[in-house]
This record gives structure tokens, C-alpha cells and sequence, in this order.
């Protein structure tokens, strides 16, 4: 993977592919359409078959959920793409420590985005010279913690338990992104090869007003700005697209009655919450209705904040986006490490002050 320096024109772009095809987003995108396509025939001509019906469903169905937070997503990756790189340095935080971490993290809570859309930004960040412990932070405390989802989870396991959930995985956030700071520290992991050092004195509000009152909106930036969103969302999307695919094909032949039914507040139950949120790949407005009936049918407040935040720590798109982005296995294989022992730790306390 080539990485962007300092010195990037606006021409450079650190997921360049060239006029290399990419056959995975075009087959996934195909299979896709196709679902679409196939949705719109006759009720009688779908229904004929069980298993096609239920596939091309549940295709459509992840397909909608996820579209508004890949549509934003891609809108604020041609947007980061647009403000210089110092500016975004200068926000989240130049230097490693307590102080980028904690901005990564509430960044990541404040912003209204899906799980997909996070990781769309996430990648953008990495590409714009944000830390490895911001990105980390910003990636794992955000996925569910949107304003929006928050208040339907409010309204669906009540305001104790949401203010719960919700402060803790800004700890595993947090925690995980001082801990990812760490390995890049001792040279256990890679640092960012697209960090850039700021220029002595560079205020983020003076620079920011600057680049405000020298802003001209037009047409053709508007055009800009959305075309290189969606080129530099394609290595999301691949991923993305190849993961309603394999939910569709799970939710086709086996039922989340069984999940949302047996899994009580017991080891057992925590670890297969945790299998089911590692090979189910669900958006996080997926991830809220069932992560509610485990805590008010199954009486499991631990495996629901399980559900709920191991889908981002195991989910095979982050890491495949994350391997992309980094060019490294190693970085995305520590996610799982560095985070999973906490949830699973927090999972089995809720479990039992329930």
C-alpha cells in the first residue's frame, strides 16, 4: 500500500487502484442489484421459492438499513478529503495521549453514523494522519452510539441501562486506543506512515476561520467533492456489499428466534452471543432490536452489551477495511485482542448485577 506523505496533491490518493478492476466490489454489487432487481417481481413469482425469497428479503431489507449511513459516510469522506490535513491533525490532536484519544472517542459517540459509515470515516482519518490509537478509539466506541440509536435503544431497554452501555464502550474505547498507542510505542505494532508533524505555533479555531472565510462554495466543488467520496469509498464498499451477502445467507437458514430466545445470562450464553455477533454481520440499526430482546426476553444485560460491541471488534469487514487501509494483517488482528477480554469482562459483571 502506498502511503501519503506530507507533500500529497490533491491528485494522490492513498487508496489509488489504479486501472486495476476490482472484481470483488464488481461480483458483490451484481449479487446486489440482482437482489434488488429480483425483489420487484411479482409476489407469487418470489414466494416460489423459500430460500430465494428469503435471501433477496433479507438482501433488501440490510441493503436499505445500511444505505443512509453509507450515503453520509461517503458524503464526509469527500468532505475530509477537502479540508487540509493540518486542520484535522490540529482537532483530534497532534500529540499521542489521554487528550486525542478522549476527542477520538466522543468524535466517534457525537457523529450519527452506522457502523459502515464509522468505518468509512475511520479509514479517511487513518488516511488523513490520525493516529493509530485515535482511529481505534474513534472506530470501537461509535458504531452504536449514534444520537439516533441511542434514544431508540433508550426507549427500548430504558435510560439505566443506555447510560450504562453507553459509558462503557467509551471505556473499551478509550482504554483500547491508549493500549493501541502503546504497541505502537514499543514498535509491537506500525505506526501511521501519514502522520504529519504541525507547524510550530498552528491553532486549530485561527486556521479554522481562515479556511472558512476563504471557502467559495460552487457547483463544481460540490461535484469534486462527491466524486472522490465515492472513489474512496470502494474499498468499503467491497467489503460492505460482500457482508449483506453473508448475512442474507445466514439469516436464510438459520433463525434468530434461537439467538434471541436461549441465550440467558449465563457463560454459555455470553460466549455463544459472542459467536452469533462474530459471524453475523448486521448493521448496528440491526444490532439494537436484537441486543434489546437479549436484555428484556432473554434477561441478559451482559450478553446484550456483548451483542452490541463484539460485532465491532470481531466483524470481518472492519477488518478486511482495516487491512486495507494499514496494509498490514497485524493491525486488525490486535483488534480483536486488545478489546474483546474488556467486553467480555463487562459482559459477565452486567450479567450478574442485573
Amino acid at each position: 500500500m502506498r502511503s501519503c506523505g506530507p507533500k500529497e496533491t490533491p491528485k494522490q490518493s492513498c487508496h489509488e487502484t489504479g486501472s486495476k478492476r476490482d472484481y470483488l466490489l464488481i461480483s458483490t454489487a451484481t449479487i446486489i442489484v440482482l437482489s434488488y432487481l429480483i425483489y420487484l417481481l411479482p409476489e407469487a413469482i418470489l414466494t416460489s421459492s423459500t430460500y430465494l425469497h428469503a435471501f433477496v428479503s433479507s438482501s433488501v431489507t440490510l441493503g436499505n438499513t445500511m444505505s443512509w449511513g453509507i450515503l453520509i459516510g461517503i458524503i464526509f469522506i469527500g468532505l475530509l478529503g477537502q479540508i487540509p490535513r493540518e486542520l484535522i491533525i490540529a482537532l483530534l490532536g497532534n500529540k499521542n495521549g489521554i487528550k486525542g484519544i478522549l476527542r477520538a472517542t466522543f468524535a466517534g459517540v457525537l457523529l450519527d453514523l452506522c457502523s459502515h459509515g464509522i468505518l468509512m470515516v475511520g479509514a479517511k482519518l487513518y488516511d488523513r494522519g490520525a493516529s493509530l490509537g485515535q482511529v481505534m478509539a474513534f472506530l470501537i466506541a461509535s458504531p452504536w452510539n449514534s444520537v439516533s440509536l441511542t434514544l431508540i435503544l433508550w426507549a427500548l431497554i430504558g435510560f439505566k441501562w443506555v447510560v450504562t452501555f453507553l459509558l462503557a464502550s467509551m471505556l473499551i474505547g478509550i482504554i483500547s486506543g491508549l493500549i493501541f498507542e502503546l504497541l505502537v510505542k514499543t514498535k509491537t505494532l506500525p505506526d501511521n506512515p501519514n502522520r504529519i508533524s504541525l507547524p510550530e505555533g498552528y491553532k486549530f479555531y485561527p486556521q479554522a476561520r481562515k479556511a472558512l472565510k476563504n471557502f467559495n462554495f460552487s457547483f463544481s466543488w460540490l461535484y469534486k467533492m462527491l466524486f472522490q467520496g465515492v472513489k474512496d469509498s470502494r474499498m468499503v464498499l467491497r467489503w460492505v456489499f460482500l457482508g449483506i451477502i453473508l448475512a442474507s445467507i445466514i439469516r436464510t437458514f438459520v433463525s434468530l428466534d434461537i439467538f434471541q430466545t436461549y441465550f440467558g445470562p449465563t457463560l454459555i450464553g455470553l460466549g455463544l452471543t459472542l459467536l452469533v455477533a462474530t459471524v453475523l454481520e448486521v448493521c448496528s440499526e440491526g444490532t439494537v432490536p436484537v441486543a434489546a430482546d437479549l436484555l428484556t426476553r432473554a434477561s441478559a444485560p451482559g450478553n446484550s452489551f456483548t451483542f452490541l460491541m463484539a460485532g465491532v471488534a470481531t466483524d470481518y469487514t472492519e477488518i478486511m477495511v482495516l487491512r486495507e487501509v494499514t496494509g498490514r494483517w497485524i493491525i486488525p488482528l490486535f483488534l480483536p485482542l486488545v478489546t474483546l477480554p474488556q467486553i467480555l469482562l463487562l459482559g459477565f459483571i452486567f450479567n450478574h448485577i442485573n
